[in-house]
């Protein structure tokens, strides 16, 4: 697929694709589907398991997420797992198997992060002294940072879906950002989605 501007049609997922799921041979498939939010039985659709997981390999960088759409009540909402969980303090692990579904979650910029100006650290509520846990993963921050300028930053929700104790780190906790859509709000509208270098 070398032109980025070209549609490409197909029955089947491409391999670029198809290669990021989890075989269902695998004797974690049922695991790997409750990790990332789906019933047990439940045979979701690839794309949708590739919605949450971001198709996420250790060999490559590539990462596959849906351009978030307004959902059937007006608001924005994404589920995703907290990227950075192995680079937090020790703590944080800790911290994460006391949390609960529905648990609030609290967002911060760091706009001095060296490595992306637009970083979102996801932290414990106030109530457990908001120790850094992860962070939002970076195709999502600028949408939370336009969200919060826009509609107002405790308007802005992030909540725990899932705590994913017996799952590899990448899969730890799973989370979903909740907030208004405001009338000028365009999702994955910033350079970083854009760019066609």
């Amino acid at each position: 697929m070398p032109d980025l501007e070209q549609v490409y049609l197909s029955d089947d997922l491409f391999p670029l694709f198809a290669n990021r799921l989890l075989a269902r041979s695998r004797p974690e498939y049922q695991a790997y589907l409750s990790w990332s939010g789906f019933e047990r039985g439940q045979a979701p659709d690839p794309i949708a398991i590739l919605g949450v997981t971001a198709g996420r390999r250790a060999t490559d960088q590539v990462e596959v997420f849906p351009c978030p759409a307004r959902g059937k009540d007006g608001r924005y909402q994404c589920d995703f797992f907290v990227h950075g969980v192995r680079w937090s303090a020790p703590i944080a692990l800790e911290l994460i198997t006391t949390l609960k579904p529905s648990d609030a979650l609290a967002l911060s910029h760091e706009p001095d992060n060296r490595q992306e100006a637009n970083a979102v650290a996801v932290l414990t509520a106030a109530t457990l002294d908001g120790q850094h846990i992860g962070d939002v993963p970076r195709y999502l921050c600028a949408d939370v940072l336009a969200l919060q300028a826009l509609a107002g930053t405790e308007r802005v929700s992030l909540c725990v879906r899932r705590v994913n104790s017996d799952a590899p780190l990448q899969h730890r906790l799973l989370c979903r950002l909740s907030s208004p859509w405001p009338d000028s709000f365009e999702p994955c509208s910033g350079d970083e989605h854009t760019d066609r270098r």
